[in-house]
């Protein structure tokens, strides 16, 4: 007994100090493109064109992603930057308007909204989604305010109910950054058609990859709105059927897609169902292995909703585990369990663009036309989230003993450092 109780201790020790690492295998991986890909990209190159309008490559593959979200109408674009700053422009917002959004996303979110001239203005977090609260946005709308830029982080929906009640009685445009979030669900509905326009990345870190791509949906479904947003893409050229209309009445960026593009991402769409299935299950089971833990707070997804998990991100409470974030980080990491302290640095807001207040070298133009200020503790929650997250990916090649070695590593070290503060 004395033996057995010896080793069931060292087996209870962290790693990181010396005891037996949970995961000791490989995770699984696998190959996101094949022969699918390979078939595609030689019909494409045996068109003898590779400009979307005149192959059938990126019309195909609009084609095949309109049928898979049941909307009458999307635009290709080279990116999901480029798809936001087009939803942006077609949607008239301009110089000096405002546009909320969520301080936790990439710049690719906010790129579109300075080089439109118009000033970003960022609402706080839901505390266990991440995710825009709704009365921090309606707390946020001023006479100025054009738009709403929803951020749908890490495969899991905003709260758009409320959200959309509260563009509608502001008048305000909705467009929803569905960059992390392919066919992620907000009550049976897929997120990217529940605003004005969906915005998509295909770019090599996605569920799906064209390399990079986007995609924007109007959900308008009027042909008019679709025309506007197909020209906003193609330097605000009218170039449908066999007629282009070169009579240029404002300035629009070109953000075409290619052919190549398009023929992987025809391949692609395939798949994606098949990924964002296993990616729902392994998150979900993620969170039914820990959400009893005292002290660790799970990704959470509202009831009715689905997830599609580009990356799993829990929370730490430091004083109940009598560790730091950072120290859980580490120990998790030692466990075989790869991490990060965690998901960007800071909030965006506190990043040196603005707060030199210079989207554009050697001015402060346009934010000197806005009064709005970017101070620490703007969004408390949203602050308060990166510095006790712990973020790890989620892959559809995982295998469910990587993701049981996952539950287990985040098991081992919540529970070594509790009992360790209460002894």
């Amino acid at each position: 007994m004395k033996e057995s109780g010896v080793h069931q201790m060292n087996a209870n020790q962290l790693a990181i100090h010396g005891g037996p690492k949970v995961k000791t295998t490989p995770f699984g991986t696998g190959k996101r493109f094949g022969l699918e890909e390979t078939r595609e990209l030689i019909e494409a190159l045996e068109q003898n064109t590779l400009f979307y309008h005149s192959g059938k490559k990126v019309k195909q593959f609009l084609h095949d992603f309109n049928e898979m979200y049941g909307v009458k109408y999307s635009v290709a674009a080279s990116s999901g930057t480029a798809a936001i700053h087009v939803a942006l422009g077609a949607a008239g917002v301009t110089v000096g308007d405002e546009v909320i959004t969520s301080p936790i996303t990439d710049q690719g979110t906010l790129i579109g909204i300075l080089y439109q001239n118009a000033i970003p203005v960022f609402a706080d977090l839901d505390p266990r989604t991440y995710n825009i609260d709704p009365a921090s946005l309606e707390s946020r709308i001023t006479p100025r305010t054009k738009a709403i830029v929803v951020v749908h982080l890490a495969g899991n929906a905003c709260d758009m109910d409320p959200i959309m009640e509260i563009a509608r009685k502001h008048h305000l445009i909705v467009i929803e950054d569905c960059a992390q979030s392919f066919l992620c669900r907000y009550k049976g509905r897929l997120v990217g058609t529940i605003g004005d326009y969906g915005c998509f990345s295909t770019n090599d870190f996605k569920h799906i990859s064209t390399g990079d791509g986007g995609i924007i949906t109007v959900n308008s479904g009027k042909e008019e709105d679709f025309r506007v947003v197909h020209a906003f893409a193609d330097k605000n050229y009218q170039r449908f059927g066999g007629h282009v209309a070169r009579d240029l009445s404002h300035l629009a960026p070109n953000y075409r897609m290619t052919e190549l593009q398009g023929a992987v991402g025809i391949a692609q769409l395939k798949k994606l169902p098949w990924i964002c299935e296993k990616r729902h299950q392994y998150g979900e089971r993620i969170t039914e292995g820990i959400r009893d833990l005292p002290g660790i707070q799970p990704h959470h997804v509202y009831e009715g909703n689905w997830s599609t998990y580009w990356f799993y991100m829990m929370r730490v409470d430091e004083a109940e585990l009598n560790c730091t974030r950072d120290e859980f980080s580490r120990a998790l990491a030692a466990e075989g369990i790869p991490n990060q302290a965690g998901y960007i640095p800071e909030v965006v807001y506190l990043n040196p663009l603005f707060q030199k207040q210079q989207a554009y070298l050697n001015s402060h133009f346009p934010f000197d036309l806005s009064d709005v200020s970017y101070h620490q503790g703007l969004c408390p929650t949203a602050e308060k989230i990166l510095q006790t997250a712990v973020r790890f990916g989620v892959s559809e090649f995982f295998t469910e003993q990587d993701i049981e070695d996952i539950i287990s590593g985040i098991r081992k070290v919540a529970s070594y450092y509790r009992k360790s503060g209460q002894e």
